[in-house]
């Protein structure tokens, strides 16, 4: 059973990879494939910085909604969720952000 509203979102999301394209915007994501669902995701990264910009605090949130909403369903397509990205954070508690990037192969190392 699901224990919160992003573990219900994710199941929402799972039960959509498989319906009609038509009927389900999450669907139609999956249906346009990886690369549609990355750009959507980037598009709610730049709104998201976008409203951080603002001034208006109040609008970060259902960008931050958004985004949220898109990386959940790029996980589901990678067939990774929300216990995933959780195990990585746990791997990171307590260790310097500096230290986990330094650890982190040279192609997946940010600028």
């Amino acid at each position: 059973m699901a224990d919160d509203t992003l573990d219900r979102l994710e199941a929402t999301i799972r039960a959509r990879k498989d319906a009609a394209a038509m009927k389900s915007y999450t669907a139609s994501l999956f249906f346009q494939g990886r690369s549609r669902i990355a750009q959507k995701l980037g598009e709610e990264a730049i709104e998201t910085v976008i409203a951080a910009t603002s001034g208006d605090d109040a609008s970060i949130v259902p960008e931050a909604a958004d985004l949220i909403f898109h990386l959940l369903v790029l996980l589901a397509d990678a067939d990774l969720g929300l216990d995933d990205v959780r195990r990585e954070l746990e791997r990171r508690e307590g260790q310097s952000g500096h230290d986990e990037k330094a650890g982190r192969p040279l192609s997946f190392r940010p600028e």
